[in-house]
């Protein structure tokens, strides 16, 4: 192979220091070479030893399969279809045992073989040409110290004939030996990089070869032989152990959705249009209900944390079974359907435990979290929605679910207090030429929201207002299916709450932050959070109105719950400061 360096052969005569110290070089290589190989070697003898293991393993399971039905459980009787299946497991299985063993022969011949070759032909040689070039070398140093001590005196001739043979001798030894060591290490340059690529090449080779075998095997007939027994399996769930866990779920159009805690986002569970749900006793535990596929080939089973959650999943899954979210008054026919729905549940009375509807399901799988309130539309009689709701919000109530741009901010309809304005804001105040309005400000925080809604409310008392805004948002959302949101920048100051298009930093919306007279996060998904904010026009009843703003944060709506409770705390003090001084 050119570029590969090599001990000259012809010097081996001279023996000169600077032989001797490329000598040394070559040894150091052969040497880091071998302990490479031993390395190499063991992990590749770990692989193969794994790979009988999971023949001799495989081969095992097999036959315990077989031997089932000459088991006798004393609980159990004669199952010919539990037999049968079994049986035809265990031919798959057997087959794969069968291709597991290839693999294992074909690693042998094609992997271990070459390497353990070049470990203890090669490599060996070379330890064994160093002990007797070694031993060579001492014979003919000893040799000339013999020579080299020989006296004068004619009456040593004949001794002296006996050195000088022993040197020529030791001299010639000597000369082979180094000979033969210097082409052991010269091959050795030359088979070190065929001595690793030939065992992984055998390695990959037996590995495709396995892997086609197997595909071979897997034939659409037992694809669909898997596919029976899987649902199988699934529908018949006294034969699976369940494990409950906590997960929120929710509803996007016809879809059922579910969402992990610690999750950027939320997966489908199932297609829900023309679905059936039922409430079922599941073990020992309270208000379950079981959701079918219109096929049935697939079913959850879920648990609400209340009855009041309860009831309003089973109203928001026939609704949505029902598609009247797609239909022109889906609240007319939602509150048709849902009176059937529930005539086997008695509703809540109270708005004590209305916003409850916002709270997680703890549920077999996963569980529904705030997200519930999407379906909890139409869940309660028109009487208990007049009790409660019009002491909070005001009649007729429309929901804005997008975020009017500053240029419209003069249309009629909206309210002056929003304070939008049309320039470019910087959001940590550094404006250029001119002073920022919140340069003087010592609070900046800034965190990314995701607005949902907002509507009209008559209360700014209680944080229940902001948990009822939430669920009627999130419910017209479901409703109408709407799921487009709108991302913007939140800055929180000691001054203002300002929402910047995130692009080309031009506030969208501020907020003057003595306006901002209530906030609140959901009590169990932190995403959402919302305040409450005194406008400076409209009064109903005599009483001044307040809009009330939703929105989702990046699990931060506590943060900046807290932010906003803070830039209300500074300004505060810096407002007594100028009091009092």
């Amino acid at each position: 192979m050119p570029g590969i360096d090599k001990l000259p052969i012809e010097e081996a005569l001279e023996d000169s220091p600077q032989t001797r110290s490329l000598l040394g070089v070559f040894e150091e290589d052969a040497a880091a070479i071998s302990n490479y190989i031993n390395q190499l070697f063991q992990a590749m003898h770990r692989v193969y030893d794994a790979q009988n293991e999971l023949s001799a393993a495989t081969h095992l399971t097999s036959k315990l399969l077989k031997e089932y039905e000459k088991q006798h459980f004393p609980l159990g009787g004669d199952d010919e279809v539990m037999t049968s299946t079994l049986q035809q497991f265990s031919k798959v299985i057997d087959e794969l045992s069968s291709c597991h063993a290839v693999l294992s022969t074909q690693l042998a011949d094609a992997m271990m073989f070459p390497i353990t070759q070049f470990k203890e032909r090669d490599l060996k040689e070379i330890l064994t040409l160093k002990e007797v070039f070694q031993i060579a070398s001492n014979d003919h140093d000893a040799a000339i110290t013999r020579y080299s001590r020989l006296s004068k005196r004619r009456e040593n001739e004949k001794i002296k004939a006996e050195v000088t043979e022993d040197v020529y001798t030791s001299r010639k030894k000597q000369h082979q030996t180094m000979m033969h060591y210097f082409c052991a290490l010269n091959t050795l340059q030359y088979k070190k990089k065929i001595a690793m690529l030939e065992p992984l090449l055998g390695y990959m080779q037996a590995q495709i070869s396995f892997f086609k075998m197997g595909s071979e095997n897997l034939t659409e007939q037992l694809e669909e032989f898997l596919t029976n027994i899987g649902t199988s399996v699934q529908n018949k769930t006294g034969l699976v152990s369940s494990i409950w866990e906590r997960q929120f779920y929710f509803t996007q159009g016809g879809n059922l959705m579910s969402q992990a805690r610690g999750d950027v986002a939320g997966g489908l569970v199932m297609d829900i249009d023309n679905c059936s749900v039922m409430a079922v006793d599941c073990e020992d535990r309270r208000y379950c209900f079981q959701i079918t596929s219109f096929d049935g080939k697939k079913s959850s089973i879920l648990q609400a944390e209340s009855k009041k959650d309860y009831e309003e999943w089973i109203c928001t899954i026939n609704n949505i079974s029902k598609q009247i979210y797609l239909s022109e008054n889906p609240e007319e026919i939602a509150a048709r359907i849902n009176q059937s729905a529930l005539e086997a549940v008695t509703p809540s009375p109270s708005f004590q435990q209305r916003h409850e509807s916002i709270r997680p399901l703890v549920q077999s799988r996963p569980t529904a979290a705030h997200t519930s309130s999407t379906g909890s539309v139409g869940s309660e009689s028109a009487t208990l929605s007049a009790l409660s709701l019009d002491s909070l919000v005001a009649p007729d109530t429309p929901i804005q679910f997008d975020i009017i741009s500053p240029v419209s901010e003069d249309l009629p309809g909206q309210a002056k207090s929003s304070g939008q304005t049309g320039r470019r804001a910087n959001p940590f105040g550094e404006s250029g030429g001119s002073k920022s309005e919140t340069e003087d400000s010592i609070l900046h925080q800034l965190f990314i929201v995701r607005f949902l809604g907002s509507m009209a409310v008559k209360s700014d008392e209680s944080p229940d207002i902001v948990y009822e805004t939430m669920r009627q948002i999130l419910a017209a959302r479901a409703i109408h299916n709407i799921f487009r949101m709108t991302e913007s920048h939140l800055l929180v100051t000691c001054d203002c709450l300002k929402l910047i298009d995130p692009q080309t930093q031009v506030t969208r919306l501020r907020f003057p932050l003595p306006n901002v007279v209530l906030y609140a996060t959901h009590q169990e998904n932190k995403r959402l959070f919302g305040f409450v904010l005194k406008t400076s026009g409209g009064r109903v009843d005599n009483r001044q109105t307040s809009i009330c703003y939703i929105f989702e944060s990046n699990n931060e709506g506590e943060k900046i719950c807290d932010s906003v409770g803070l830039a209300k705390q500074i300004a505060f003090h810096a407002e007594l400061v100028s009091i009092f001084f």
